[in-house]
């Protein structure tokens, strides 16, 4: 049996169903991430493998052992939430020892596992200091090793970044990466981002209105969406018609192909391609977005709308809204999807 084993999982609110028939494996030391758009459903699965939120029917195994309905503290599981949830009254030091403290460890015992995780996250030096004192990734810290003080079996994190300025939470989370492969620790993380899941998961778990649409590892989920809306949420995928498809990369199909920006190329002169490149196509160029070292164009050609993602290598190579351009596309990275 795998780690952690979840067996047809259901959840409901009065009439309100969350999730339904969910099922999935996790090996120990994986970190996984929950991705999805909000209301998806991944906040209350998360917390139900916790044992905050009990689920209707189904089963959750952690280690050979069915925790279904266990109570919270019985589970062995670490949990850091967005809000940080930390006790204003309490130092760092005594945040952090606060579950060694329920759990009836003496304070010599509990002193060198503190000391060990301030370490761990970085945060030597502010041990006596109070919340209030502490910026928000510092705070953050402090809730991620109050949860890893304690040696859980699998660590949960409900969206731990998304309150963060992207400095600090691009540092934040190649930490709690880093912490978790030294650890060895099972890990599930819960995120809207689909750049954090890329960077961080082992394998995603894509989510929408209650379902697992799609699991796999980053690359499989971004260059093999299983369907419309796996292609729609990853990747800024263009979704053409199976006409159009025709028209466009003279191929057959019998639904709706998908292909990325990056993989439409600008022809220049002089250079030649492959068999595996289509023949151009003159395009329109509609309007553009700077996104740092992308340059995203829409463009119009026959009559169809694409997004193509060019390397902005230079200002002065930048396309001028209304320029006409020849399109040549990847025939390998066209691929069909199911509605």
């Amino acid at each position: 049996m795998s780690y952690v084993t979840a067996q047809q999982l259901s959840k409901s609110f009065a009439d309100n169903t969350v999730f339904e028939d969910i099922h999935f494996t996790i090996e120990k030391g994986e970190f996984i991430t929950l991705l999805g758009p909000s209301g998806c459903g991944k906040s209350t699965l998360l917390r139900s493998l916790a044992g905050l939120n009990p689920v209707d029917s189904g089963q959750i195994w952690v280690d050979g052992e069915e925790i279904t309905h266990q109570a919270p503290q019985q589970r062995g599981i670490g949990m850091v939430f967005q809000s940080y949830a930390l006790f204003p009254n309490m130092t760092v030091e005594a945040n952090i020892a606060f579950g060694l403290k329920m759990k009836g460890l003496s304070s010599s015992a509990i002193k060198p596992d503190v000391a060990k995780v301030i370490e761990l996250v970085e945060l030597t030096g502010k041990e006596h200091h109070y919340p209030h004192q502490l910026s928000g990734g510092q705070r953050q810290r402090v809730a991620l090793a109050r949860a890893l003080v304690v040696k859980p079996r699998i660590l949960l994190l409900d969206e731990p970044l998304s309150a963060l300025d992207a400095k600090i939470r691009k540092h934040l989370r190649q930490q709690i990466r880093d912490i978790q492969k030294e650890m060895n620790l099972t890990t599930i993380f819960v995120t809207h981002d689909q750049e954090e899941a890329m960077i961080m998961s082992d394998r995603i778990f894509l989510m929408n209105k209650g379902e697992i649409v799609q699991a796999g590892t980053p690359e499989e989920i971004y260059t093999q969406p299983a369907d419309e809306f796996v292609a729609g949420f990853m990747g800024h995928y263009n979704l053409v018609a199976a006409d159009k498809a025709k028209d466009l990369f003279n191929i057959d199909a019998d639904s709706k192909v998908a292909i990325r920006p990056e993989s439409i190329y600008v022809k220049e002169a002089g250079r030649q391609y492959g068999s595996h490149i289509s023949a151009p196509q003159l395009a329109t160029i509609k309007n553009h977005q700077l996104l740092g070292n992308v340059i995203r164009y829409q463009v119009d050609v026959q009559e169809c709308e694409l997004t193509v993602d060019l390397l902005n290598r230079s200002s002065e190579r930048l396309l001028a809204n209304g320029s006409q351009l020849e399109l040549l596309f990847n025939l390998n990275e066209i691929q069909p999807v199911r509605a």
